[in-house]
């Protein structure tokens, strides 16, 4: 570690980058959530009907159908066959993913996330320990019984306790009941499991995760060798162990993010006053020599 770790996560990057240099893609995250929740909004709310729907399911101009693939698999496991229209919806919603990567959803999408992120904010202002942490895998059993209870039961058992699919009914309907789960999960990263919801209990994350382990978009470690060993990217990542691998790397092993934990956020591009990472593609494994990295410095 390096004596720039005693400065404030980030700071070396706004004094580098300027604020919005260092704060471009959280913006462009907040900017992204808000837009696709008020696109379901604007219906309800204005009777503007572009699209009609949840994230649950939609249809956009009356024309593309979107369907979460979570939802339709829960569906068969209950022993419904779906329509024609929400297979295409899902193999549309699947097919994106596996492009972009599935807990893009998580990082880029979800009205939850703001939520968590608030909550990890304060739990480090507060300087409260870091708490009880689950097994990253616990996700994935959650995620099993999920499907299990589905089949069991015979509904879409997730969607019974969904807090996104709470969140939008309440800003329709009234929130009721979706305040105090929302409240419940900003206090259980606060206080009990710090990025205790997102990385280690939602079904919704462990889904998109497996869906978009083989992605093309990923973050890249390209100038590992710049590294001045601030652990400002570790600070900042909702899923830090993805960061090792790529940014400690050997000579020869990829600097790709690899990892389907990995949300692609772009927190760590965002604070890295020294531009390591960088968003790519799977394919490519270059890395800067060091001879570059003292071009680049010169």
């Amino acid at each position: 570690m390096s004596a720039k770790t005693k400065l404030p996560t980030g700071q070396e990057a706004i004094e580098v980058k300027g604020w919005l240099g260092a704060h471009r893609y959280l913006i462009l995250r907040r900017l992204s959530q808000s837009f696709f929740l008020f696109l379901f909004l604007m219906g309800p709310w204005f009777g503007i009907w572009w699209v009609v729907g949840t994230l649950a399911g939609s249809r956009t101009f009356g024309v593309l159908p979107l369907t979460d693939p979570l939802v339709l698999m829960q569906g068969l496991a209950a022993g419904h066959w779906p329509e024609l229209t929400a297979i295409i919806g899902a193999l549309i919603v699947l097919a994106v993913y596996a492009l972009i990567g599935g807990r893009v959803y998580c990082s880029w999408v979800c009205p939850i996330n703001p939520v968590t992120d608030a909550a990890h904010w304060l739990h480090d202002k507060l300087g409260l320990q870091k708490g009880w942490q689950p097994k990253r895998s616990t996700r994935y059993w959650i995620l099993g019984a999920v499907f299990a209870v589905s089949a069991l039961t015979g509904t879409i058992a997730w969607e019974v306790v969904n807090p996104v699919t709470m969140v939008h009914r309440g800003l329709v309907f009234g929130m009721g009941f979706a305040w105090a789960l929302v409240a419940a999960i900003f206090v259980f990263d606060l206080l009990v499991a710090r990025r205790g919801w997102c990385g280690h209990l939602c079904p919704v994350g462990a889904f998109y995760g497996l869906l978009g382990s083989k992605s093309l978009l990923r973050v890249s470690a390209v100038d590992r060798a710049a590294c001045d060993d601030c652990m400002d990217c570790f600070a900042v990542c909702p899923e830090n162990q993805v960061i090792s691998p790529a940014l400690r790397g050997k000579p020869g092993e990829t600097p790709l993010i690899l990892s389907p934990d990995c949300t692609n956020c772009g927190r760590c591009i965002d604070v890295c006053s020294v531009d390591v990472f960088a968003f790519t593609h799977r394919f490519d494994n270059h890395v800067k020599t060091d001879e570059q990295v003292a071009d680049k410095a010169a």
